[in-house]
């Protein structure tokens, strides 16, 4: 975790979107295989309480602040981070970069259907795009290897999976050694459904002002059962604050 904001014991790194989408670029050009986490307090909370999927965020290679939350954090604590780098955004930045650098792309995950919905919005945004797969796959680890096959086959370069937070980030973790053609691996979470036009993109002014979460619970109810640990993070940072801990 050198060199990296720890928020409640999960580090992230200091990049806004731009610095994001630069540092993929930069080791994408370089040929370094490259593990992106976009997490967000709720993915925080579960890796206090996950010591496997603590190791995994210590061990990826970028963790970037998907939301406000673990920005706000960050500067209660005294350490800002510079910028928020959402998923959605850090995609579309690599996707317009991605044909001149001859990257291909392979959509992984979401519902049947989603992932080659997605892959065409993506084509009409940029036309010059190669995406080379997609499929619905699998998390399960007993499902690892016909998942494997069938990306390592279509040999694309980088790699989007929407299977959920955490199941993305381990089924990455478990996987992406087994794929050599892949040299940037993202868990996307509900990027893609937003792509497929299965999932509505908040407006502009909600992004502007950091309330997308707001703007997903208030039209999506049934949210706050994954949203009630943000009053606990608020808490558990502000004791940190207070008394340098937070355990």
């Amino acid at each position: 975790m050198s060199g990296r904001v720890d928020v409640l014991g999960v580090g992230f790194d200091r990049v806004d979107l731009a610095g994001a989408v630069a540092t993929i670029l930069e080791r994408l050009r370089g040929g370094d295989r490259t593990f992106v986490i976009t997490a967000n307090p709720e993915f925080v909370m579960l890796a206090r309480q996950d010591a496997e999927l603590r190791r995994i965020a210590e061990q990826a290679d970028l963790v970037v602040p998907d939301g406000t939350g673990v920005l706000v954090g960050s500067r209660l604590l005294g350490d800002p981070l510079p910028g928020r780098a959402p998923g959605r955004l850090i995609v579309d930045g690599i996707a317009a970069r991605a044909a001149s650098l001859g990257s291909s792309l392979f959509l992984l995950g979401a519902a049947p259907g989603v992932a080659e919905r997605a892959a065409v919005r993506l084509v009409e945004r940029h036309p010059e795009l190669a995406v080379v797969g997609w499929s619905p796959g699998s998390p399960r680890e007993e499902d690892d290897d016909a998942t494997v096959a069938e990306v390592a086959a279509a040999a694309p370069h980088i790699l989007l999976v929407a299977y959920g937070m955490p199941s993305q980030e381990r089924w990455i973790a478990r996987n992406l050694a087994q794929l050599p053609s892949v040299r940037v691996a993202i868990g996307v979470g509900g990027v893609l459904d937003q792509l497929a036009g299965v999932a509505p993109v908040p407006p502009s002014p909600v992004h502007a002002v950091g309330l997308e979460w707001l703007w997903r619970l208030l039209r999506e109810p049934w949210r706050w059962r994954r949203q009630r640990v943000l009053p606990l993070f608020a808490l558990l940072v502000l004791r940190q604050r207070l008394f340098g801990s937070a355990a």
